[in-house]
């Protein structure tokens, strides 16, 4: 078989090369070139669609990345605020009860006070009472009374170097001499052996008006407390049939189960009633 001449082939090549090159500037081929680019332009769509498409995830997963970078961010400023605003409350909420303490002590001039963090509740025994983180070093003696702005805690009984035990007015060992503020009506207050703050004042005359909402402050009678403290708030009363007194059922202003701070009156001694 006999082989053709390259250069036969090129003349062709080259021949025809030129007259679709010709055809083609003279738009002749213009409808079959858009027929064949068609699939081109397509694919090239499709790669474009694709590549903006990846593009687009991968600036999306950018983005979410950084939202969580950037809230886990804010819930560490959260946190931290959280605790600032927490102290801060705990710092106004001992800066308002000193600031009751100190109107409470300007008013009561004649007293003396020595001021006394509340340990916790006296679980032990049958005495209702509280530990307080003062004792002999700092002048208190068994005997002084305690109390708050809002009126009588109890009295020392128990006294070591730096604690103290106070029994509660709550206490059902607990006996003070009242007065009611508009009858002026004596009678002795009582506790009921809780931490509610409940309380009954026994041996009222029978003829004495009970006020509901009547304030009962401490008499003085006895000995035992200074006059003209609050002992608690007139919330019902009771007589009895054939009776020469009534009773009065308490409630102390005080929140014994919240109690924080107290006051131990240092310039009072109670009265020594034992007969040598």
């Amino acid at each position: 078989m006999r082989r053709q001449n390259p250069l036969v082939y090129f003349i062709i090549s080259l021949s025809l090369a030129s007259a679709l090159l010709i055809v083609s500037l003279s738009g002749l081929l213009s409808g079959v070139q858009g027929i064949a680019a068609a699939p081109l332009f397509a694919l090239t769509g499709l790669f474009t669609r694709g590549g903006s498409a990846v593009m687009a995830a991968g600036n999306e997963l950018y983005d979410v990345e950084s939202l969580r970078q950037r809230n886990r961010d804010l819930e560490r400023q959260l946190a931290a605020l959280t605790g600032e605003v927490v102290q801060l409350r705990e710092i106004a909420a001992d800066y308002e009860r000193l600031a009751q303490l100190l109107n409470y002590t300007t008013a009561n001039r004649d007293m003396q006070f020595i001021a006394a963090d509340v340990l916790g509740v006296d679980q032990q025994g049958l005495i209702r009472a509280i530990l307080i983180n003062k004792g002999t070093r700092d002048g208190v003696r068994a005997g002084m009374p305690v109390v708050t702005e809002l009126g009588l805690v109890g009295r020392i009984f128990d006294v070591t170097a730096n604690a103290a035990r106070v029994q509660l007015i709550t206490d059902q060992n607990s006996f003070v001499s009242g007065r009611l503020q508009t009858s002026r009506a004596e009678g002795s207050v009582e506790g009921r052996g809780l931490l509610t703050g409940n309380l009954v004042m026994r041996y009222i005359p029978v003829d004495a008006p009970i006020i509901i909402g009547d304030l009962v402050f401490t008499s003085g009678l006895g000995g035992n407390f200074p006059p003209n403290i609050v002992i608690g708030q007139v919330t019902s009363r009771q007589s009895f049939e054939f009776e020469l007194s009534q009773e009065a059922q308490l409630t102390s202003l005080i929140d014994f189960n919240r109690l924080e701070l107290v006051l131990v009156v240092t310039n009072f001694e109670a009265a020594d009633l034992r007969l040598e």
